[in-house]
């Protein structure tokens, strides 16, 4: 299967609008349109909801979302090169794609978009963790999206699935399977883009929980996890003592081992402790 809609194959898009992928824009063109629309069908069934896609680019994932039955599309593209291809696409499917000029790190999408929502990206290299970040810790939770599909880096999706013990684990993991079920749903090799990336990509998808897994104030978490791994060849009672004066005590009291490193420490035990620091 070459096409998924009567519209062109995407290398004759970028031919035809004179599209070419910008490093400083971490842009890396995903063509192949089987693949496109698999990485939509791993957000699950779509038809019913508002879909948020950050980096469209030429398109290919946004046309893989409308197949796969999006109710509408939200599409945030900062460059403006790009607009003309997504505006054809818009023409295809009346009524169901918003293209923004914007950059997404700038913007409320929330107040664009009507629930229930899902977020489907090949999200740009260069601001991916960040977005995932602010997605993970909005003011209020539940969050505006019901589930994240994304693609990062491999060692960055990692990261986000890591358990206790080994060195991928770090604040990441904790922030996204706190709040989340994360999974790996995809791997895609250099060669799929173009440009090739140096490094291979991994689909990642996560299905926010009603309420966090383990009860626990989300601004000590993160101060504890943040103080914990920044010196993760540190033992706790020495990574941790300018959280409290008295942190031994409080590890000791959250059922944790002071000689403890970071790495050890289940999101469990991270709650428990920032519940002993809070109180």
């Amino acid at each position: 299967m070459s096409t998924i809609d009567t519209l062109p194959p995407l290398r004759d898009v970028i031919a035809a609008h004179g599209l070419t992928a910008r490093k400083s824009m971490g842009q890396n063109f995903l063509l192949d349109l089987n693949l496109t629309a698999k990485i939509a069908r791993q957000a699950g069934d779509l038809r019913g909801h508002d879909v948020l896609e950050i980096g469209p680019g030429p398109g290919g994932l946004t046309r893989g979302l409308l197949a796969e039955g999006a109710r509408r599309v939200l599409a945030i593209e900062k460059d403006a090169r790009c607009l003309a291809a997504l505006g054809d696409i818009s023409a295809a499917y009346p009524d169901r794609l918003t293209v923004l000029n914007a950059d997404a790190l700038d913007l409320d999408t929330s107040a664009h978009l009507t629930p229930p929502i899902r977020v489907v990206s090949n999200l740009p290299y260069n601001v991916g963790t960040e977005l995932l970040v602010r997605w993970l810790t909005p003011p209020q939770w539940p969050p505006f999206w019901d589930s994240l599909t994304l693609m990062f880096q491999k060692e960055v999706a990692q990261r986000i699935v890591a358990q206790p013990g080994g060195k991928a684990y770090g604040r990441l993991a904790i922030l996204s399977q706190w709040r989340a079920d994360a999974r790996i749903v995809m791997e895609l090799p250099p060669e799929a883009f173009t440009p090739p990336p140096k490094v291979r990509s991994a689909v990642v998808h996560l299905q926010a929980l009603d309420e966090p897994r383990f009860p626990a104030d989300a601004k000590t978490l993160s101060r504890i996890v943040a103080a914990a791994f920044n010196q993760r060849r540190k033992m706790l009672r020495a990574a941790l003592k300018g959280v409290a004066p008295d942190i031994e005590d409080r590890i000791l009291a959250a059922g944790l081992k002071p000689t403890d490193r970071a790495e050890q420490v289940s999101i469990e035990g991270f709650c428990a402790l920032a519940r002993q620091v809070a109180g």
